[in-house]
């Protein structure tokens, strides 16, 4: 396919997502299932235009005075990808599938005629409006800044499981990919964020060093949250929330399986993924709990830690699944919250006198954080709120970049402060 056939075909997916609200892996799915000639280079030319365009679809529409699809698809290939508007008029004249010629006045909206310095802030932040005032609530000043980070293209984060391998290992194995260590990760290697419009990141799936279970996806941030729990030899931790068992796994590599992990999810469907994935890693501490919470009972007040990685609205994760963004509402925001509440008191009885419980979101909203862990702390005088800022030099140095902390003591990753997605983390001991 020429440039003109990737934009109309970007232009499809977007009017199926915007229009159709369809999430856009779908989407882009679907578009591909009906134009199988399309290639590999086609496909991720049109998905890198249709993420960027979600990623950045306010201060994009704002500049195009227009927030269809089609301006959406030219102002990303003009403003995001550096093209010229001249080239995309010369290339749509001879090419028979791409879109339908440049307006006049098009062309002028992409010369940039409209300014972004003019627009509000949250159009600048490319942050839904609704949501701004919360943002910029916990960003103060770095709000527009942290929004922008959170509209960039995300890198391509591994973790090396240290049961069956090591980071200098890995890294010799990966870097003719372009891999490089993590800045902060002491187990992270990192591919940089993609450039071009039909770049891609290493499909690794497929390597023996994955299939060997030696490394595994997963966000630096992600690592960090996992690192800065301290498991260790000896301990029995329930990961309340596991999910697809990303933290149970890189804990039984912190601890080359001398922890006891259990792992549960209210969702079955969830846990699936663990069984395969923990036999590929070799995390033989790691034990899977299927639902109902009573498979629990025998643990109530025995853990020395319990980790609860709880639902939340995933705005850390917007580099990412960009749509998310648009997808949100203030239903779904207040819905998070009352399941965090939930799942804080269900998690909070297994804790053991003077064990831990730590509090993990990938939100970046001070509701579904701090007010979580307050609200919690308000409920349960028992419970104290420790210094996670402390845990964080004495595993990573003075030298780290430096998360987002509003009271000292709870820590919020992103990624303008430590380049990674949006986490948050707290802990709290049991009197």
């Amino acid at each position: 396919m020429r440039l003109g056939g990737r934009i109309q075909a970007s232009i499809e997916v977007l009017e199926d997502i915007l229009n159709r609200r369809t999430p856009a892996t779908l989407a882009l799915r679907d578009w591909g299932k009906a134009h199988r000639f399309a290639g590999s280079k086609d496909r991720s030319a049109i998905g890198n235009i249709v993420h960027d365009a979600l990623r950045q679809k306010s201060s994009i529409a704002w500049r195009m005075n227009d927030d269809s699809p089609r301006a959406l698809a030219f102002g990303t290939c003009v403003f995001g990808l550096g093209m010229r508007s001249g080239k995309l008029s010369a290339d749509f004249e001879t090419d028979k599938f791409a879109p339908s010629p440049l307006t006049k006045d098009e062309v002028q909206k992409l010369e940039g005629v409209i300014k972004l310095d003019d627009a509000p802030d949250w159009i600048k932040a490319d942050v839904p409006e609704w949501l701004w005032p919360a943002f910029q609530n916990n960003f103060d000043e770095d709000a527009v800044a942290e929004g922008i980070a959170l509209a960039k293209r995300p890198p391509f984060d591994i973790r090396v499981n240290r049961i069956n391998s090591d980071p200098g290992q890995a890294f010799d194995a990966l870097k003719s990919y372009g891999a490089a260590p993590s800045s902060i990760s002491p187990t992270g290697i990192r591919f940089e964020p993609i450039k071009h419009i039909n770049d891609r990141h290493p499909n690794l799936q497929s390597e023996a060093i994955y299939q060997t279970g030696k490394i595994e996806i997963q966000d630096e941030g992600s690592q960090i949250v996992s690192q800065l729990i301290n498991a260790q030899s000896g301990d029995r931790i329930l990961d309340y929330c596991a999910g697809g068992g990303g933290k149970s796994l890189a804990i039984a590599g912190e601890t080359n399986n001398q922890a006891e992990i259990l792992a549960f999810d209210i969702d079955k469907r969830r846990l699936a993924p663990l069984y395969q994935r923990a036999q590929r890693a070799e995390a033989s501490c790691v034990k899977v709990i299927e639902p109902p919470a009573q498979n629990l009972s025998t643990h109530l007040g025995k853990m020395d830690k319990v980790v609860i990685d709880a639902p939340c609205t995933g705005v850390g994760t917007w580099r990412r699944k960009p749509d998310a963004k648009w997808r949100l509402n203030e239903s779904a925001l207040e819905r998070r919250i009352n399941e965090q509440t939930q799942v804080l008191e269900q998690g909070s009885q297994y804790v053991r006198a003077g064990g831990l419980l730590f509090y993990i979101t990938c939100s970046m909203l001070a509701e579904e954080n701090e007010g979580a862990v307050y609200r919690f702390l308000d409920a349960h005088e028992g419970f104290t709120l420790l210094s996670a800022g402390e845990v964080w030099e004495e595993r990573f140095g003075t030298n780290a970049p430096k998360p987002w902390s509003s009271d000292g003591c709870s820590l919020t990753l992103t990624p303008a402060s430590t380049q990674t997605d949006g986490f948050f983390f707290a802990v709290m001991e049991k009197q």
